[in-house]
């Protein structure tokens, strides 16, 4: 970015807080989302601090009200020259904040590990990927299905051929390692904590048939035991008075951009909700279900019941 200085001076003396965050932070390295979401925080707080509305800013450096909104909570991928206009416009005129900034936007437009399974994950997903790699907490409602973060390989084969009943063997091998990849999630050292809450319907609907679920089973039991995982069964019995109809998953962050998120699942879409009003609402509707689930003890004990329930089909 030409107008921003080339050499990066220490953080230590930067003016004014901005969490950066850093090459190789953990196991993952860079995150864009989560960069994203700071650049877009900082950028808010620039053009609020300049007392401008974003319906003022847009007309300046050529954009829609939406887009820089969008910008703005790290919902897109920042271009360049956006962020050129609008450090700009708000007159950023210190050497250490515009490093700050240049290496945020580095960060932002880097390629994540997901883009080289862009042939199988539309846009959408793609997004919901990079909120999971950069979330703290993960709170997700389930109805039909064990959710992605869960899944055996087996399980998930059974799922993908019965969606994509046309989908060559290549294709179905490139899904299930997407899967595959997006569940190392759960084994990196600064993992999320994952609560999923699982409608026991799904303890008892076969996918793939009796020894896929009967491991299917098993790995949940493993993952039960494990530190920041917690999974809980509703009942039918409990769930049908609250519980939504169809799948609903929470996710908090880290400082920057918005601190919550709603993901709705759709068939061949997905909705992003980070109003505050549509937050609240279904924080509420899953505050609802985890004090109507079963406690951990109990869940278990569901699990070890599905897992006897399938073990007909020689389940090692």
């Amino acid at each position: 970015m030409s107008a921003y200085p080339t050499a990066r001076e220490p953080l230590g003396a930067r003016v004014g807080p901005l969490p950066l965050p850093q090459d190789g932070e953990g196991e993952d390295g860079d995150k864009p989302v989560a960069a994203g979401k700071v650049l877009g925080a900082h950028l808010r707080h620039l053009r609020r601090s300049k007392g401008l509305a974003i319906k003022e800013v847009a007309p300046q450096i050529r954009a829609s009200i939406s887009k820089i909104s969008r910008m703005e909570r790290g919902e897109s991928p920042p271009r360049e020259q956006d962020v050129i206009d609008l450090v700009t416009l708000y007159g950023v005129r210190d050497p250490w904040q515009l490093a700050e900034i240049q290496e945020l936007l580095r960060q932002a437009q880097a390629r994540a590990w997901w883009h080289q399974y862009s042939d199988v994950t539309p846009g959408w997903l793609r997004r919901l990927i990079g909120l999971e790699d950069s979330a703290t907490e993960i709170r997700t409602y389930e109805v039909h299905l064990v959710p992605g973060l869960l899944q055996t390989p087996d399980y998930t084969r059974a799922i993908v051929k019965a969606g994509l009943p046309h989908a060559s063997d290549a294709e179905i091998k490139r899904r299930m390692e997407l899967r595959a990849a997006r569940q190392q999630l759960l084994d990196r050292e600064s993992r999320p904590r994952l609560v999923a809450l699982l409608d026991e319907g799904i303890l008892l609907r076969q996918v793939g048939g009796p020894r896929v679920m009967c491991g299917q089973m098993q790995h949940l039991r493993r993952l039960a035991v494990r530190d920041r995982v917690s999974i809980r069964i509703i009942k039918f019995e409990n769930s049908a008075s609250i519980g939504p109809g169809a799948p609903v998953t929470h996710m908090t962050f880290a400082a920057g951009g918005p601190s919550e998120l709603i993901y709705l699942e759709q068939l061949n879409s997905a909705l992003y909700l980070s109003r505050r009003a549509d937050v609240d609402s279904y924080r509420h509707v899953l505050d609802e279900l985890i004090y109507a689930a079963e406690n951990r003890r109990d869940s278990m004990a569901m699990l070890d019941e599905a897992i006897a329930r399938f073990a007909s089909a020689d389940c090692d």
